[in-house]
């Protein structure tokens, strides 16, 4: 059966079929989703300090820098740095020895420091601990009183005396001291802050 159109022709339905289907829009492809970039967060590295037996520098800011006592202080250190080279010691097995006196006034022999922190090599690690024994024990026949305490992962004796609070302890083959007179720190603060410089005393800095 044909399909009339105007001017009495006619056409089959199946050729309109194709005319009509052939005007119908072709499917269009499916957008894809743009992709996205992988953002990775970059890691960062945090070096904790570590004491070792290390060499004994002759520079007291590659031992413990002014900047350090200061921020463990809590304050300014005006005054000067006076470093003295010992000299070895056959006879106690010393081969190195250094010491750091720091916050000297104008004018002030270096003897006067408020505050040192030394440090001295010996041959063997045997000489080394016979060292601060002897000198804790030397102190204690003054009449001061000893606690040991930490040290980062160490163990020190702090030794208390009528005018001073000394640090000491020993890593290997070295020795370490760090003394101040009483009053330079709170007396509530004073074990933390000679603790925290006997472990920078340990611990090489960049540099050193």
């Amino acid at each position: 059966m044909g399909v009339r159109m105007l001017g009495g022709a006619t056409v089959s339905a199946a050729v309109v079929a194709v005319v009509l289907g052939g005007c119908a829009s072709a499917p269009k492809p499916a957008l894809q989703a743009p992709a996205i970039p992988t953002i990775l967060t970059s890691t960062t590295v945090v070096r904790t300090p570590v004491m070792v037996d290390r060499d004994l520098p002759e520079d007291c800011e590659l031992i413990v820098p002014v900047e350090v006592v200061g921020k463990h202080l809590g304050r300014a250190v005006p005054g000067q740095v006076t470093t003295i080279i010992g000299v070895p010691e056959p006879s106690i097995a010393r081969t190195a020895k250094v010491d750091c006196y720091y916050d000297v006034g104008e004018n002030q022999s270096f003897t006067a420091a408020p505050l040192i922190v030394g440090l001295a090599k010996y041959g063997d690690e045997a000489s080394a601990r016979e060292r601060v024994s002897a000198g804790v024990e030397a102190e204690k026949q003054e009449g001061a009183t000893a606690a040991e305490v930490d040290v980062g992962r160490q163990k020190g004796v702090l030794i208390s005396t009528a005018g001073e609070r000394l640090l000491v302890g020993v890593l290997g083959k070295t020795t370490f001291v760090a003394r101040a007179k009483v009053g330079y720190a709170p007396d509530d603060r004073m074990t933390a802050f000679l603790t925290a410089l006997a472990v920078q005393s340990m611990t090489p800095v960049e540099g050193s």
